[in-house]
């Protein structure tokens, strides 16, 4: 299933790059990641997106390590605007601050062009028209061909489309996470902008390979996250297992039945589903060949969804950082 991403033609499903590097507990080695990362492009994935923070800069390295000498192949996305400060986080979209970013970038991906640079988070600092600005001149330098924003709100991607033509929006969107269809969904769909889901899959627990989340590492994100607590899993986990028999039913793993959720939602939906599994890749990228009916697919939605789930997607801690319209 092919789709049109920042004025290029590519599948549906890309890859997102942060598992290499940070978040889900620890990280392969580096001679893993670079392994996996070249076995996706040579599995057809033709859509790779990183960010500075994604390790602080070790999942461009990567990236920069194993593909750069295949660079016509794909389109490279990455993403500024998180700074991190010890155990404080913060957010910065000045054009003095993106500018650098992109230097950075560059330097560490080994290339002189990124193809799709996002806003990782809205700044309420910084006018639009200055942020937006900044980025329309790293287009003109050649130094990225496209912009996007992440976790915007409907109002704020209209307005900084209106300052210049943006490419792409990327959120959190799954059957699980819906806040997309407050507005954003609409609003990209009109302005013939891609929407590009992170978690596609839930943050794995629609993958089929998480059982417990007591289990997971304590620097794995998802210990903090409300929707995996004591509290809240066991009930989440009754509708992942009736999510899981669906699948089964349908002939696909869980993961897929997922990602054919998200992407049927509208043919400007992209889904970058991260991994370090080699067998996961494989499984994800196989879901465009995947067999599964309108009904099916219903009554995924139906099963997991905002309405169903318990716990907020986020912590208290972080839902100030986010602009997406919210429930």
């Amino acid at each position: 299933m092919r789709r049109q991403l920042a004025g290029r033609d590519v599948n549906a499903i890309g890859l997102g790059c942060m598992n290499v590097a940070w978040a889900y507990g620890s990280p392969p080695p580096r001679e893993a990641a670079v392994r996996l990362f070249r076995q996706a492009l040579d599995m057809g994935y033709d859509h790779f997106d990183t960010a500075n923070i994604y390790g602080m800069g070790v999942s461009e390295e990567i990236l920069g390590e194993a593909i750069m000498d295949r660079r016509d192949e794909f389109l490279l996305a990455s993403k500024t605007g998180i700074v991190v400060d010890g155990p404080h986080r913060g957010i910065d979209c000045s054009p003095a601050a993106m500018t650098q970013s992109i230097e950075d970038s560059l330097k560490r991906l080994k290339t002189d062009h990124i193809d799709l640079f996002y806003m990782h988070r809205f700044d309420p600092k910084v006018p639009i028209t200055d942020s937006v600005g900044a980025l329309a001149d790293a287009i003109q330098a050649g130094k990225i061909g496209s912009y996007g924003v992440s976790e915007w709100s409907s109002a704020h991607i209209r307005e900084a489309h209106g300052v210049y033509p943006m490419a792409a929006v990327q959120t959190e969107y799954s059957p699980w996470t819906r806040n997309v269809e407050l507005g954003v969904l609409d609003t990209t769909q009109e302005l013939g902008i891609a929407l590009v889901a992170f978690s596609p899959v839930a943050r794995g627990a629609l993958a089929g390979a998480l059982d417990d989340p007591l289990l997971l590492e304590d620097k794995d994100i998802r210990t903090n996250m409300p929707r995996f607590s004591e509290a809240n899993w066991p009930r989440n986990m009754e509708l992942i297992r009736a999510f899981n028999a669906l699948a089964a039913e349908a002939g696909v793993t869980p993961g897929q039945l997922s990602l054919a959720w998200v992407l049927s939602r509208g043919d400007h939906l992209h889904a970058i589903p991260g991994t370090t599994n080699p067998a996961h890749l494989a499984e994800n990228f196989g879901t465009g060949a995947s067999e599964i009916s309108g009904e099916v697919l219903r009554q995924a939605g139906e099963i997991v969804s905002h309405a169903s789930v318990s716990g907020h997607r986020y912590p208290d801690a972080m839902r100030g950082t986010i602009d997406t319209e919210d429930f």
